[in-house]
């Protein structure tokens, strides 16, 4: 089925798994980067070691609520 044959509802029930897929990466991709920043970069940003290191291990799909669509 073309995409410009699809109802707005119908194509927002295909987008909204890719974009939630795309914030989960997100999400990754930042935690990832978080767990290698030294002691003293995670002091500017207001962290210690422990705290950075949990949100690391968080999984995949725990995205931040204010990051969800409605």
């Amino acid at each position: 089925m073309p995409i410009l044959s699809l109802s707005r509802a119908a194509l927002r029930s295909r987008v909204r798994p890719l974009l939630a897929l795309r914030q989960m990466l997100a999400v990754h991709r930042q935690r990832r980067l978080l767990a290698q920043l030294d002691d003293r970069a995670l002091a500017d940003i207001g962290l210690d070691r422990v705290t950075a290191q949990a949100e690391a291990r968080r999984p995949l799909w725990d995205i931040p609520s204010h990051w969800r669509n409605s």
